[in-house]
């Protein structure tokens, strides 16, 4: 059967409510960006919640404001024109490809000049030091195409997570409380921009406390099918050896650390097979699925940094592709069972 047939059979489905877990991961948001795309073609799909970490949280706070207007329509597009804007933005920024990388089709920067002095410049000052007016370009972009009032008055939960720079904990900022400033304090690197101060406290990127956070789509979301979209793989084949690839597989382990943790609780749970109405019963019950993609794990870390047009659609088109092959496989079990293998966790704890 071919794929169109497939998917025209699925469009007479009824129904299903999913939770969307959005990871962060700089200029590779836009392959999740594609993967929203695909899934919205999908009217059987009804998005319940989405948790959204760093570009997560802006593809989520950009796919709901976009429903709000014009349904799946509206959001597709609002996606489109969010990431066109960043891209727009990125050309005057000193952080380009170098020529060689350019003429051997690499996406990195790892061999660009400016990103070279910049990565060593951050080991030695602060964002306080090289860039006192805290000048970020993200926030015209999202001041200027959000309307936070859309967002908050929604029908799908928004979960927002940043880390609290002086507890070291995750806060999750829910609909009402979304601003231009959540959005940037959840996609804040340390290294790069000043903390967001918010309500008088500051904050940082919010990978370091949950990437993203899955307790609220349990506790506050009807859904029992939860699809994680994985920018930030988990495992890698070879250990690195270069200082570059040791701090990149670092903040790789860091990043994935809570979100591994409460899936092990999750696999824990199902084992003990809870079936009262509590709490552990909802965490047993959720059915878990997964979207990711060999070709972004394989990207250098300083790729993050590329919003070039041709590599963002790039990614754009590979989470298409990938969404569209999760569709295809697993589009059945939602509704009824989990895809995604939780007990692979357990293993070696």
């Amino acid at each position: 059967m071919s794929d169109e047939a497939i998917t025209a059979g699925r469009r007479g489905r009824d129904p299903i409510l999913i939770d969307l877990a959005l990871q962060g991961g700089g200029a590779h948001g836009a392959f999740t960006w594609g993967v929203l795309d695909r899934l919205l073609e999908e009217p059987w799909l009804s998005i319940d919640g989405i948790s959204g970490t760093s570009a997560g949280a802006m593809n989520a706070a950009v796919l709901i404001e976009g429903y709000e207007r014009d349904g799946a329509t509206g959001a597709r597009a609002a996606l489109q024109t969010f990431w066109d804007a960043v891209s727009r933005a990125a050309r005057f920024s000193p952080l380009q490809r170098s020529p060689l990388d350019v003429i051997l089709g690499r996406w990195t920067l790892d061999s660009a000049p400016l990103y070279l002095a910049a990565d060593l410049m951050a080991r030695v000052f602060s964002p306080y030091d090289l860039n006192p007016h805290d000048f970020n370009p993200l926030r015209q972009i999202l001041d200027s195409r959000l309307d936070f009032e859309r967002i908050a008055r929604s029908r799908i939960k928004l979960f927002v997570t940043a880390t609290d720079v002086h507890t070291g904990r995750g806060r999750v900022f829910r609909n009402a409380e979304v601003t231009a400033d959540v959005l940037l304090a959840s996609a804040c690197l340390p290294t790069l921009f000043q903390a967001v101060r918010i309500d008088g406290a500051s904050y940082w990127d919010g990978g370091y406390s949950g990437n993203p956070t899955i307790t609220p789509l349990v506790r506050e979301c009807e859904s029992r099918d939860t699809i994680i979209v994985q920018v930030n793989p988990v495992e890698r084949r070879q250990a690195p050896t270069s200082a570059r690839e040791i701090l990149n597989r670092l903040n790789e382990i860091s990043f994935n650390a809570v979100l591994l943790k409460e899936l092990r609780m999750m696999a824990l749970l199902r084992q003990v097979a809870p079936t009262d109405n509590s709490e552990c019963a909802r965490w047993a019950a959720m059915r878990m699925h997964r979207i990711a993609s060999d070709v972004v794990a394989e990207l250098g870390s300083s790729s993050k940094l590329n919003a070039e047009w041709a590599f963002l659609t790039m990614l754009r088109d590979e989470g298409r592709r990938s969404a569209a092959t999760f569709l295809t496989d697993h589009g059945p079990d939602l509704g009824r069972r989990p895809s995604f293998d939780l007990d692979r966790l357990l293993e070696g704890v």
